[in-house]
Order: structure tokens, then C-alpha cells, then sequence
């Protein structure tokens, strides 16, 4: 079944290429699950990375200058001021009838399409970002039976490439209902949340900036750090540019994203030092976001197997807010908020330390070669 759709919706393959290239990622697969099988006896119990390994990762490849502790202090610190701003809200809208989750997906595509519209005339009219002509749409379609099977194992996203700038981005959605898992289930009710973060102005819009950057090296240079702070800063910015002034519990999805991206610090750091278990964590973000119990143990998987990476939305995000407050002080009146950011989307594949010594001049927080010896 899965074949036959590919042929017919997909691929340019002839249907005996299809089959033989079908059969040999099968062997393929096969192959390595029996590996992993037999070498499953003899790997480490313990995963966790250790200090010395998680401090130089930090200093040495992410570019970023704080210690574990900082990055915990920081990260509580976020939850709280989170948990503060969801906790005003929710009482400002009481009586504010709820969401209603989009009816179907025809409609639910009808509608994230009107508000992806609105949110590329919002940047520019409020002097955010500027939106060339040339930038496709990010859009949400069907989820097609041949992608299915594949839900679990990342995110349902074709945000294109540097050669496929003119085909429009697309995201494959399951039926809108109030099953859906965390983040989908609050995008079925309001789209933009989500729009904002992978869409317009969040990956899509930076990606797609980044991959027509002169530099070549910048194209295709990827800093999960720089993506993801993006992405996240994106929602608190359009929150207190009034994006969401016309819906009062879209702005608590967006205080509740935050409370998320806050604990996702306290997960990577008490993983990779070995002070949560996989169980802890996945129980921890459960109860604390709150989140339903299969998103949180998929969440702490994934962040237990790429430590680093939980902590580049909310650090991303505190990284640039620092960047533009030097930026703000140090050219005073001179500060435009759009050329700022302008400059950070064009260069979003880069580390916000680098992108910080590029525009301000300002080293400090880039290693000196020197010290490795």
C-alpha cells in the first residue's frame, strides 16, 4: 500500500527502481536493528555525558557562556516568571469563552493559510522583519498515509531547501481534535502559536533567509542554538507586539509554550549530569508544563539521546534579548528593531556568540583559541 502510493504521489522511479531501492532500506534496516541487538548486552547502562563533556560541548561547540548552574538558574527563573504571566492571564480571561478546535482539516488549513497571511502583513506594517516578495508560504496539509508510520520519529515538516526555495513549505497534519498530542492540540485551536514558531516568522521564514545568504558557508551551516531561539523568541516578541491581542487564550498557549521551553533546561542539564533518569525526566515535564504523558516521555528520549539541544529555546531566545539590549544601548536612537532583526534571521545559522562579535563587536563570550593548550 505504501509502495503504491509513493509511486503514484511521489517519487519519478519506475516501479521495479521503487521496489529494489523498497527492498534494500528494508535489508538495511533490518540489518541495523540486529546489530543493535547483539551489542545491546555490552553498552553502558549509564548515558549520561558528565559534567567535563556537557562544560566543553557548552564553551567549545555551542558557542554558549554560562556553567550548568547557570543554565539552571536560568531556566527556573523563566519557568517562574512563565508560570506568573499564565497564572495573570487565565484570571484576566476567566469569563472569556474557550477555543474551539477547528471542525476539520479542510477548515483548519483554511484558517492557519488567513493567519499566516496576517502575521507576514503584521511584520511589516509593525516594522518587525521585513517580508521579501520571493518568501513562499508555510502551509498546512493533510497528513498522507505513506508519512504515517513515520510520525514518531521527528517532526512532520518540509521547510524545502536552498534548491527548492520557489515550492511552498508545508506542514502535514493529523485531524484536528482535542486527542491530538501537546502542541497540536493548542494549534488546532489557534494556528498561530505554531505558525510563528516553524513558519513565518519562526524556521521557514530564517531558513529560507539563511539559505539565500551571499555567504555560502552560511547557507548550509546549522546552529540548533541560533534555529531554535529564534523560533521560541519569535512567540514572546509577536506575543508583546500585540499579535495575539484579538485572541485572550492564544496568549495563554504562548505562557504555557513558555513554562515548556523553561523546563526543557532543567531536563537536558539533569540528564547529561546524571541527575535525572529517563523516567524522572519524562515525569517531571508531565506534571510541570503539564503535558500529556506520551509527549513528555518522547521529549525526554530525544533530549536524553542529543544532550545540548533541550537548552537552545529558552538560552537561544535569552541569547538574542541580550544581544538586543547591547545592540539597543550601544546605538542608542540610531537602534532599529527591524534592521536588528533582519541581521539575526539572515544570519540564523550561525551562533548568536558570533553573530554578537559580527555586530557589536564584542568577543567575550567566543572561546580563545589559546585556552584549549
Amino acid at each position: 500500500m505504501t509502495i503504491a502510493l509513493l509511486k503514484s504521489k511521489v517519487t519519478t522511479l519506475k516501479e521495479p527502481e521503487l521496489s529494489t531501492a523498497t527492498n534494500r532500506a528494508a535489508e538495511a534496516l533490518e540489518h541495523f536493528r540486529n546489530n543493535l541487538q547483539e551489542k545491546l548486552s555490552s553498552l553502558p547502562k549509564e548515558t549520561a555525558l558528565g559534567r567535563d563533556a556537557y562544560v566543553f560541548f557548552l564553551q567549545n561547540v555551542a558557542l554558549i557562556p554560562y556553567s550548568p548552574e547557570q543554565l539552571l538558574a536560568m531556566g527556573r527563573q523563566e519557568w517562574d516568571r512563565a508560570v506568573a504571566f499564565e497564572a495573570y492571564e487565565k484570571e484576566r480571561n476567566r469569563n472569556v469563552p474557550p477555543l474551539e478546535v477547528a471542525k476539520d482539516t479542510d477548515s483548519w488549513i483554511k484558517d492557519a493559510a488567513e493567519k499566516e497571511l496576517a502575521i507576514r502583513q503584521f511584520l511589516e506594517k509593525h516594522g518587525i522583519l521585513t517580508v521579501p516578495d520571493w518568501l513562499e508560504h508555510y502551509t498546512l496539509r493533510p497528513m498522507p498515509e505513506y508519512l504515517r508510520a513515520l510520525e514518531g520519529f521527528g517532526e512532520t515538516d518540509d521547510f524545502t531547501s536552498p534548491s527548492r526555495l520557489q515550492d511552498t513549505c508545508i506542514r502535514y497534519v493529523d485531524p484536528p481534535s482535542g486527542n491530538l498530542p501537546y502542541f497540536w492540540r493548542a494549534t488546532a485551536s489557534d494556528p498561530r502559536p505554531i505558525t510563528v514558531h516553524e513558519g513565518i516568522p519562526g524556521h521557514y521564514f530564517q531558513l529560507c533567509l539563511s539559505w539565500k545568504h551571499e555567504d555560502p558557508i552560511r547557507r548550509h551551516y546549522y546552529d540548533s542554538g541560533a534555529n531554535e531561539g529564534i523560533g521560541f523568541y519569535s512567540e514572546e516578541m509577536m506575543l508583546h507586539a500585540g499579535l495575539f491581542d484579538d485572541s485572550p487564550h492564544t496568549r495563554e498557549i504562548i505562557y504555557n509554550f513558555m513554562r515548556l521551553r523553561a523546563l526543557r533546561v532543567e531536563v537536558d542539564v539533569k540528564l547529561a549530569l546524571s541527575e535525572f533518569t529517563l523516567d524522572q525526566a519524562a515525569k517531571y515535564l508531565q506534571e510541570k508544563v503539564p503535558m500529556d504523558p506520551a509527549t513528555a516521555r518522547q521529549e525526554a528520549i530525544a533530549f536524553s539521546t542529543g544532550p545540548g539541544q533541550a537548552i537552545t529555546y529558552q538560552i537561544g531566545k535569552s541569547q538574542i534579548m541580550k544581544f538586543l539590549a547591547e545592540a539597543r544601548l550601544q546605538q542608542g536612537e540610531k537602534f532599529n528593531l527591524r534592521a536588528f532583526h533582519n541581521f539575526v534571521w539572515k544570519n540564523g545559522n550561525v551562533p548568536i556568540a558570533l553573530q554578537r562579535w559580527e555586530y557589536l563587536g564584542a568577543n567575550n563570550h567566543v572561546p580563545d583559541p589559546r585556552d584549549a593548550n
